[in-house]
């Protein structure tokens, strides 16, 4: 008698990384590599400039990539594209959709992320509807996002002692502001500018990346 194979679940933590707005597939392939090399366990595809066919086109490719260094790849926002292009899981924001939808049209294998600002009710929920993670911050000031709301360590604390869910932490982290938010509680620590603005992105990635080994 065949056994079922049981696939592994996607990783949840570590250095997770959010694509730039590009419309350089090129250039955004390029530099994706860097950052994969440099120790990116989770990559989330993330492209507000770009017109439906374009993101389709870079997210095939960028899964493709993921694929090549066995990292987990979540698309922002759009489940359809998700489901498209056989990504490992969706994030989604308070304008996105709900998780049950999410999760209907993905499936039970795949990974639902939710963004949950400076609001411990947010992930409580998001935990109760079927979520796989929940994602805090901003922590500090981000130039992506120079309006979010500001998250705290001591919620970081309080959300690690009552939520067994992955926790990822966003918003202006660097290498020398990240340990204390590893220590808080956060299971990974998701970065745009800290690795794709740098003058070297794989060494970037690499430096955040050693905040998991300590």
């Amino acid at each position: 008698m065949l056994q079922k194979t049981v696939q592994p679940s996607p990783v949840i933590k570590g250095l997770y990384a959010l694509t730039p707005d590009s419309l350089d597939t090129e250039n955004l392939l390029l530099r994706v590599r860097q950052v994969l090399k440099g120790g990116v366990q989770v990559l989330q595809y993330r492209n507000k400039i770009a017109d439906s066919a374009l993101r389709l086109a870079q997210a095939h490719a960028l899964r493709t990539l993921t694929r090549m260094f066995e990292a987990t790849f979540i698309v922002n926002d759009d489940a359809q594209l998700a489901a498209a292009v056989g990504a490992d899981g969706v994030h989604l924001g308070k304008a996105d959709g709900e998780i049950k939808s999410a999760r209907a049209l993905l499936g039970s294998g795949k990974v639902i992320g939710v963004s949950c600002y400076n609001e411990l009710q947010l992930a409580r929920e998001a935990a109760a509807a079927g979520a796989n993670y929940v994602a805090f911050g901003a922590f500090y000031a981000s130039t992506v996002k120079p309006e979010a709301a500001v998250a705290t360590t001591e919620l970081l604390r309080e959300a690690r002692a009552e939520i067994s869910l992955p926790i990822i932490a966003i918003g202006g982290i660097t290498a020398e502001n990240g340990a204390v938010l590893v220590e808080a509680g956060a299971d990974g620590l998701a970065v745009i500018s800290a690795v794709f603005d740098a003058a070297d992105i794989q060494l970037a990635a690499k430096n955040l990346s050693k905040l998991f080994r300590k």
